[in-house]
């Protein structure tokens, strides 16, 4: 079969081209080069990759204390003792806090917004986990917030609107600095530059 051929007649085969397609960084072409390498490897590749996606859809579970994905609720850093629970990192998405756990930098606890805030895209304060973050500030224990948020328009909105939330707390706010570019995103910094960024945090 060519890699420039339309897809196939198949329905089912059709289905899961087009469900491939929109996956993020995959098109068309893509998912059908895709599709054709997992049904060349059927026994080793497809039939495993399904069983694990049906476990994946049927275990999975969003932390109800931080709002990280895992099949565990609360997740396995929120059930963590040996993490720091004084030192708390608020991030847009999960894949920030993949990336952030990724590196190996970072031994405190999480906060998930679920996104940043946008006028734009009408997107406001009770839209994110911005009222969880403050509850849990609110309860103590907690000696530091790093905002390890993208450096965005909408990332440094959020950041400015969260510090002003915290003001009233006896907690330390701080960003990450040095290293991420504006416009950045955390899940495609490399590790080196996570690492300057989280060693040059600084107070908001």
């Amino acid at each position: 079969m060519s890699e420039k051929a339309d897809a196939p007649n198949g329905t089912s085969i059709e289905s899961l081209i087009r469900l491939l397609a929109r996956l993020p960084g995959l098109g068309p072409r893509s998912a059908r080069r895709a599709v054709l390498h997992l049904i060349r490897k059927r026994e080793a590749l497809m039939q495993p990759l399904a069983r694990a996606l049906e476990d994946v859809a049927q275990a999975i579970r969003v932390c109800t204390t931080c709002g990280n994905i895992d099949t565990t609720d609360p997740c396995a850093i929120c059930r963590d003792p040996r993490r720091d629970a004084a030192h708390l990192c608020v991030v847009e998405d999960v894949g920030d806090l993949w990336a952030l756990e990724r590196s190996g930098l970072f031994r405190g606890r999480y906060h998930v917004l679920g996104g940043t805030l946008s006028a734009l895209d009408g997107v406001g304060p009770e839209d994110l986990a911005i009222g969880s973050l403050v509850a849990r500030v609110g309860k103590g224990g907690i000696e530091e917030v790093i905002l390890a948020l993208n450096a965005t328009v909408d990332g440094q909105t959020t950041a400015h609107y969260i510090t002003e939330r915290l003001s009233e707390y006896p907690v330390r706010v701080t960003a990450l600095a040095h290293g991420v570019p504006v416009g950045g995103e955390l899940d495609y910094l490399d590790d080196g530059t996570l690492a300057a960024a989280l060693k040059a945090r600084h107070p908001v």
